[in-house]
């Protein structure tokens, strides 16, 4: 081989390997913010405020030039997912009570983005108009509930509770507390309040219902239901390093629960789609004011 072709071949080989590096950075590529453009939100499987933050917050960064990708998960594999640097964060971490167990677990190796919402709680909900306003008058007015108590998922925390803390705590065994899904449980309370009827279902805050109909939480002087909580996001290790604007905006992010309602309505209120974008952006024009404090 002559020295003219060595020279070519050492040329070509340079020129491959830049081209696999800029194959590489694009990867890894920066806004003139400094952050990454590539960014990934771990989104709770059926949790309706977490989907609702998370999709907010992928319409206003992919308009900033982020590059965003929600996946959605379990709770348990999110929590490893961001310990592991799978997903850069998640927007619904229920504290000091519903994910503690998870957060002593890999609590040393994800970092707190801050706390965005405290009125998260579990609670029993009846039409806003019913003849009663405490757990412990339900006994005694369970006739006028038809002697039913409608849940949600048989396997989920609010199922638990209920059945361990509330039925017992407040006598209400001789109800029938029928268990089977949360768009079942919507669907009865949509339609007895509709037709003005009583109704008592298991339901949490922040939810879209307290937007959508007219119900009331009833008191719970025993305290069955735990006290309120927070919704917190949580981000991998580094993620203030590879985000330091993201990482400050999330930092400051603030919702009360009425804003959330709204949004949750917007989304989920009898709209069969899973392409919430367009919804997102007319809610967005509706509260432009709110939305643009979040990137301020």
């Amino acid at each position: 081989m002559n020295k003219k072709f060595m020279g070519f071949a050492a040329i070509a080989a340079t020129l491959a390997l830049g081209m696999s590096a800029c194959g590489t950075g694009a990867a890894d590529a920066t806004l003139e913010n400094g952050d990454k453009k590539d960014v990934s939100i771990a989104v709770f499987n059926g949790w309706d405020e977490g989907i609702a933050a998370s999709e907010l917050w992928k319409v206003i960064l992919d308009k900033k030039g982020y590059d965003v990708t929600l996946q959605s998960a379990d709770v348990a594999p999110v929590f490893s997912g961001l310990s592991t640097g799978d997903y850069d964060l998640t927007l619904d971490t229920w504290l000091p009570v519903t994910h503690k167990t998870l957060l002593e677990k890999y609590g040393k190796d994800i970092s707190e983005l801050g706390q965005w919402n405290d009125e998260a709680s579990l609670t029993i909900a009846v039409n806003k108009d019913a003849p009663i306003d405490s757990l412990d008058e339900l006994a005694a007015n369970a006739d006028k509930f038809g002697n039913k108590l409608i849940g949600i998922e048989p396997g989920a925390g609010l199922t638990e509770v209920t059945t361990d803390e509330v039925i017992p705590g407040y006598g209400l065994d001789k109800m029938e507390y029928i268990t089977s899904s949360t768009p079942a449980m919507l669907s009865e309370l949509k339609t007895a309040t509709s037709k003005g009827e009583n109704i008592a279902v298991t339901l949490w805050r922040p939810h879209w219902a307290y937007d959508a109909f007219d119900i009331k939480d009833l008191k719970d002087p025993k305290g069955t239901l735990g006290e309120a909580e927070g919704l917190y996001g949580y981000s991998r290790l580094d993620f203030d390093a590879d985000y330091p604007a993201l990482n400050g905006w999330l930092e400051n992010f603030k919702m009360d629960s009425e804003t959330l309602y709204s949004l949750e309505n917007a989304m989920f209120n009898g709209v069969d789609t899973k392409d919430y974008t367009p919804i997102i952006e007319k809610w967005i024009s509706e509260n432009q004011e709110y939305v643009d404090s979040l990137t301020a």
